[in-house]
């Protein structure tokens, strides 16, 4: 069984910074892309942000200059540095991943169970 689990949310004023991490555990053989996203209130899950296995990283335009994904291959962990926060910054954030839990087995998507932040103006 395989499991994502996310921290580091919380209220931070505009301007401020937080770094959310996300460490995956259980039966894993190898881990692809992995990936942030957010949910704010009454809005879609967004993409925030993705590092590929090869660390190559890609950002939502919004998040470009302020949010760095980083990962740690050696520890199945994913991590992302909130920098200038702003008030529309605020969701649930959640950590996603590509793994594939055995030699024989596909990959899959696994999902965390999200972390709040919030952004006081």
């Amino acid at each position: 069984q395989v499991q994502l689990v996310e921290s580091g949310g919380g209220l931070v004023q505009a301007g401020g910074s937080l770094r959310l991490s996300c460490a995956a555990s259980g039966s894993i053989f190898s881990i692809n892309a992995m990936r942030w996203y957010r949910q704010a209130p009454g809005k879609q899950r967004e993409l925030v942000a993705t590092v590929t296995s090869g660390d190559s990283t890609l950002y939502t335009d919004s998040v470009k200059g302020r949010f760095t994904i980083s990962r740690d291959n050696a520890k199945n962990t994913v991590s992302l540095q909130m920098n200038s926060l702003k008030p529309e910054d605020t969701a649930v954030y959640y950590c996603n991943a590509d793994i594939r839990p055995s030699l024989y087995g596909a990959y899959a998507s696994y999902w965390g169970q999200g972390t709040q932040v919030t952004v006081s103006s």
